[in-house]
């Protein structure tokens, strides 16, 4: 073994092993659903800001988005703008109101404060939905794209060991969700958040020192052709021109809007302490967010001048820069960075997904008949079957990271994000429309790209495709906007729902009418 095999073996291990004694750590204090799915509301401005941060970004900030630059130039820095965007509105419209509302609104079934622990639950008892309607979809919806957002994690954990052990992808699949399904499994939301703070440290000095010794190499080698301006910008295949294209701006700025949708980030809105906390937290996320996206963007032109043959994987632009550039312990240091942000948002996922299992399935359907303990048990096996799925797709399928992670992001954008929106601004929303909103969001986002790229054909009914190369996440959060309007006519909210509104629109305004917490 080499040194720098070496170096990568123990740091990684080193990695692995304080992963897991954060979730052994955490292990008794899991003693509840609420405990397991919100970590009992428990998290810090800090915590929740970071975590926020590491359970989003992920291997798409490290391997998609500077693989994405590297190889297409400009056009795909509007993705990080429009998510700087998106991220900042999403802490400023929607943390606040939510951790409130999900504590407050009554429950639809039993009465009293329901303290709702997943978005399925807090839109059942937003609209008081006694069918249980708005929790299958939502629980549908959730389970569907988080299969193939999971699957994006492990797909990147493959590409990362094969690149520093040459090891084929499909062990390192199973090895790496292994590890995230043990710390998962045993500490739930609050060994996920932990670890978080850990992980989002790590991706952010990776992401600072590796375009810095980059850039210093580039200008200490005199004889290298760096080309003109206009050439970096466009990247090993793209053009500056191409970058300033009308449907490439739309589209990168359009990622934004799916920050109002995604569970695993509205998770530590739910999460946070108090809804006083929330500034403090979101000026710490975002701060974190936009930095470290500016730092990608830079990594993936350093590694365009850098590397002088096109490489054959461009998501390892990263990691091939590091074992470039540094030795081998540090290296290591920083390859264990690129794991932490494939795992930080794997973890989190699976544990929305297993929630949605046991909240939305088991609890409603068994509503009084299992225990404190055996709804935590429930969701540490969902956990596991779940991922079990995504790996299965993560080693079926050809898909790139960033196509995996598009394709999840506009489902949770569109299906969720103006359905959350408009349920803590419009006081006249309701089931109805909630309802058609979730579905014409979701559907919307599933079928465009095979409209768009593919066309299709059902019988002698042929269906030409459109060719706009526009982002699914537009035309899905129009659909769905035009729904919750147009369909608000076929319901109406009762008056207990619009006491609640008003209720957690005083507590909001005036912090400390009443409590925050339990």
């Amino acid at each position: 073994m080499d040194t720098s095999t070496l170096a990568s073996t123990a740091t990684f291990a080193a990695y692995f092993v304080v992963m897991i004694a954060i979730g052994i750590g955490v292990y008794n204090r899991t003693r509840s659903q609420s405990d397991f799915v919100l970590g009992g509301r428990r998290l810090n401005s800090w915590v929740a800001g970071l975590s926020a941060n590491a359970s989003d970004f992920s291997g798409w900030l490290l391997l998609g988005l500077p693989g994405a630059v590297y190889l297409s130039g400009l056009g795909e820095a509007w993705i990080a703008v429009g998510l700087g965007i998106g991220f900042a509105a999403s802490w400023w419209l929607i943390a606040g109101r939510l951790r409130i509302y999900t504590e407050r609104v009554t429950d639809a079934r039993g009465g009293g404060d329901s303290d709702s622990l997943t978005l399925s639950s807090y839109l059942e008892n937003r609209f008081a939905d006694r069918s249980g309607a708005l929790r299958l979809v939502s629980a549908v919806l959730i389970l569907v794209f988080y299969l193939f957002y999971v699957a994006s994690g492990l797909k990147a954990m493959g590409g990362l060991f094969d690149q520093v052990f040459d090891m084929p992808g499909d062990t390192a699949i199973i090895i790496g969700v292994s590890i995230v399904v043990l710390y998962t499994f045993l500490g739930g939301f609050l060994a996920v958040s932990l670890t978080d703070v850990l992980q989002a440290v790590m991706m952010w000095i990776a992401l600072l020192i590796v375009p810095i010794v980059g850039i210093v190499a580039i200008r200490g080698d005199t004889g290298r052709e760096t080309g003109s301006f206009a050439e970096i910008l466009g990247g090993v295949e793209g053009s500056l021109g191409d970058a300033l294209a009308p449907m490439v701006i739309i589209s990168g700025l359009a990622w934004g809007i799916g920050y109002l949708g995604q569970p695993h980030i509205l998770a530590r809105f739910m999460g946070i302490r108090s809804a006083a906390d929330v500034r403090r937290a979101g000026t710490v996320s975002v701060t974190w967010a936009v930095s470290a996206m500016a730092m990608a963007l830079v990594l993936g032109f350093t590694g365009a001048v850098y590397f002088q043959a096109p490489l054959d994987d461009p998501e390892q632009v990263f990691a091939q820069l590091i074992q470039a550039l540094l030795s081998p312990w540090v290296a290591g240091l920083l390859l264990a960075a690129i794991l932490a942000a494939v795992m930080s948002t794997a973890d989190s996922q699976l544990l929305v997904g297993a929630s949605a299992v046991t909240e939305d399935g088991f609890r409603l359907f068994l509503r009084g008949r299992m225990s404190a303990m055996a709804l935590v048990w429930t969701s540490r096996a969902a956990v596991i079957v779940i991922a079990i799925l995504a790996a299965t797709i993560a080693l079926s399928g050809n898909d790139t990271i960033m196509d995996l992670v598009s394709y999840a992001w506009a489902g949770f954008g569109a299906g969720f994000g103006p359905v959350i929106l408009y349920s803590l601004y419009w006081r006249r929303m309701n089931r109805a429309s909630a309802l058609a909103g979730m579905i014409g969001g979701g559907a919307t986002a599933i079928l465009w790209d095979v409209f768009d790229t593919d066309g299709i054909s059902l019988g002698p009914i042929a269906f030409d495709a459109l060719g706009t190369g526009l982002y699914a996440m537009v035309p899905a959060v129009l659909v769905s906007v035009v729904c919750i309007v147009v369909f608000q006519r076929f319901g109406r909210a009762t008056p207990e729902m619009e006491a609640d509104f008003d209720r957690v629109e005083r507590e909001f305004r005036s912090p400390g009418t009443a409590p925050a917490g339990r």
